[in-house]
């Protein structure tokens, strides 16, 4: 990917004044990124008591969170060419208004619309601010540019705030409103915004790089097709599918989408996303890996809150307690991905078989446990197992994709096509197709129970009150088909894990990130064939 970095003497950063220590510059860095990640507009965690006090639905609240996923999967295209047009500092302060705004916006309207429309562009500005600090203080973190160091420190980063603000948004839901957890953000925003003020300096790159070239069109109508994907997987089972005018419009308004930016990438010269990236064969691999691995952990989603809640018995802050297992998780993931994966540098299969094989201790440990009588601390094997997997697996293909052959200005839109499948593909289409396939089993298994009970005991069932035995046979159908179909999943996970196991592959990581002289150069040179051919048209 790129040249290798030669150390020029101790690491400092010229954008943050000097009254600042140097060794405390990046700390500053990081902690800005946090106070950024935790401000996602919405947190879904608080959907009950949203649901609760406001005239939204479920699916509604859902859609806006997804939304934040599907402006952050946009923003990764044009990522870079935004930080050569604009200081850190810029950049910082532009992003913390909008997402302000956006938390006092999503505090505050029941508009479905201009809810998802919010969360769009607040995850759009959040990954773009995350960009600006995490590039800032990527020679801290590896002084040779090797990314798969660096991802680790990207993961444990997103990925644990991603548990650490579910706890916080129910834990102020419990003590005050959920709307405080907006005030709170906002809050926090603002001594963002007073420390970026104040310590940083309007500093700009040596080379100015306008915002040409950009197929701006072409982000929209990706970024509707993603929206019109996510509406299908979440909407889908409310409006019962393509019987319904909704599901049939946004089926056809995304494919129309997909296949006009197909064929405008066929003539543009520099398209949202090329198909250079599409079929490069990494990129294909992620995907394919992605759609089957997040759709065996799509029981997340799907299986655990109504277990928990309905089975167990747990109330909101045990539920939410059930977070640190994840999170505890997700840590021991990304130390044991640097460990092995960046320092030792094993092999990409290994690490995917690792991956899935607790992916498989995650299901396994479910299918054979699942019961009425399960403890809470009973819950830390399976929790723990499936966010050490995802975060493995995450960082693996991430890397892959780094080290795909891709020139770097088409690496950013493969990495659009990553964060789609990885991020909105994965939150939404595996939880759609587990959620239909409970919904008809457990309607199979509650026929099934309900004539076993009346054949065997009749007199038993005339006593009973029919609210009684119905929720009683209901119950029991849910927890029979959990188990039968953590039982297939299961045996989806295995299957995998024997494919990974029999193929064979030495590659290993080696994904170096180049200079931003380098990178700078390259869009520069974008910037000027673009300017080239459009005198040519002229």
């Amino acid at each position: 990917m790129g040249d290798f970095h030669t150390s020029q003497g101790p690491f400092d950063i010229p954008d943050v004044r000097d009254i600042i220590p140097r060794r405390l510059k990046p700390w500053l860095f990081i902690f800005l990124v946090l106070i950024v990640q935790f401000s996602g507009g919405l947190y879904l965690a608080s959907v009950t008591d949203m649901v609760g006090t406001t005239a939204l639905m479920q699916e509604d609240i859902l859609m806006a969170g997804y939304a934040s996923l599907i402006g952050l999967a946009t923003n990764f295209a044009v990522m870079f060419r935004i930080k050569f047009r604009f200081s850190t500092r810029t950049q910082l302060l532009a992003a913390g208004a909008v997402l302000m705004a956006a938390n006092f916006i999503c505090a505050h309207t029941t508009n479905v619309p201009v809810l998802v429309g919010t969360c769009f562009v607040a995850g759009w500005f959040r990954m773009q601010a995350t960009l600006a600090c995490n590039s800032t203080i990527q020679l801290w973190l590896s002084p040779v540019r090797d990314m798969a160091i660096f991802f680790c420190y990207v993961y444990i980063i997103v990925d644990s705030v991603i548990q650490l603000s579910g706890i916080a948004a129910i834990y102020t839901s419990f003590h005050m409103q959920w709307e405080y957890m907006h005030w709170i953000m906002i809050g926090m925003l603002a001594v963002m915004m007073l420390l970026v003020t104040l310590l940083l300096k309007p500093v700009r790159g040596p080379m100015f790089i306008p915002l040409l070239g950009i197929d701006w069109l072409g982000g929209a109508l990706w970024a509707l097709f993603m929206m019109c994907f996510t509406f299908v997987c979440v909407y889908g089972n409310f409006y019962d599918w393509w019987d319904s005018a909704e599901i049939t419009g946004a089926t056809v308004i995304g494919l129309l989408c997909a296949a006009i930016n197909l064929w405008r990438a066929t003539f543009l010269h520099h398209p949202y996303i090329s198909f250079r990236a599409m079929r490069n064969r990494n990129v294909i691999r992620a995907t394919l890996v992605y759609l089957v691995f997040f759709t065996l952990l799509a029981t997340e989603h799907v299986f655990e809150h109504s277990y928990a809640a309905a089975i167990l018995g747990f109330d909101e802050t045990n539920l939410i307690d059930l977070n640190w297992y994840v999170f505890a998780g997700i840590i021991a993931g990304c130390a044991f991905t640097y460990l092995t994966f960046a320092l030792r540098k094993w092999r990409y299969k290994t690490m995917t078989a690792i991956g899935f094989a607790l992916a498989a201790l995650y299901l396994a440990y479910f299918y054979f446990f699942i019961d009425y009588g399960v403890e809470k601390e009973m819950l830390f094997v399976p929790l723990f197992s499936r966010g050490a997997a995802s975060v493995i697996i995450s960082i693996v293909f991430l890397t892959s994709i780094v080290q795909s052959g891709l020139p770097f200005q088409v690496f950013p839109q493969a990495l659009t096509i990553n964060g789609f499948t990885g991020a909105v593909m994965g939150a939404t289409l595996g939880p759609a197709v587990i959620g239909e396939l409970l919904r008809h089993t457990v309607a199979k298994n509650a026929a099934l129970l309900g004539s076993v009970m009346t054949d065997v005991n009749p007199a038993a069932a005339v006593r009973m009150p029919f609210g009684e035995l119905y929720g009683m046979v209901q119950m029991q159908a849910l927890v029979v088909s959990m188990k039968e179909i953590y039982g297939w999943l299961l045996m989806g996970a295995l299957a995998s894990l024997l494919v990974i196991i029999a193929s064979y592959s030495a590659v290993r990581p080696f994904a170096i990130f180049p200079k931003w002289s380098t990178v700078r150069r390259l869009f520069r040179h974008t910037v000027r064939a673009e300017l080239r051919a459009n005198h040519t048209e002229k």
